[in-house]
């Protein structure tokens, strides 16, 4: 039985400077390292205009919403412990956790990129997030897999 009954209080996240979007702040908190913003912040919107370039759009900020809504999860498993056995149990994916595993997935696969520079790396993933091929796509088509092949278990959900 949980102490706490109260949830936890969610700061609201403030939109980034050039496009006005909460999630375009979200990468750039992702990508930032020892607190330097501004090197974040360059390199995720030279990423969203190269990859704009790349799919043929003039608008980066499109192409970049395209992208993310094609990487967002809507299931999850979740691990849960049965009369002695562990079962992965298929639960819906809404809201701050959803928004959580998109960008980490985004980020994660962009920084598995090797041989060029990040902004390169953060076009490319948006790009092929876009024509929903790449890793973080990938990430998403596997864990929607393992929640539909688990479907059997969702009468032990709480």
């Amino acid at each position: 039985m949980p102490r706490k009954t109260t949830k936890a209080l969610v700061r609201p996240k403030l939109p980034d400077r050039k496009y006005d979007n909460e999630m375009v702040q979200r990468i750039i908190n992702r990508v930032m390292q020892d607190g330097k913003k501004q090197l974040a912040e360059r390199l995720v919107y030279e990423g969203m205009e190269k990859a704009a370039a790349k799919v043929k759009n003039d608008n980066a900020l499109e192409v970049f919403e395209k992208a993310i809504k094609n990487i967002t999860p809507y299931m999850e498993t979740r691990s849960r412990r049965v009369g002695g056995a562990n079962y992965q149990i298929p639960f819906e994916c809404k809201g701050q956790r959803q928004k959580h595993l998109t960008v980490m997935w985004f980020v994660q696969a962009a920084r598995a990129k090797k041989g060029m520079g990040m902004s390169d790396r953060i076009a490319a993933e948006l790009a092929d997030a876009y024509n929903q091929t790449g890793t973080a796509f990938k990430k998403k088509e596997d864990v929607h897999k393992m929640a539909e092949s688990n479907r059997a278990f969702a009468h032990f959900a709480r």
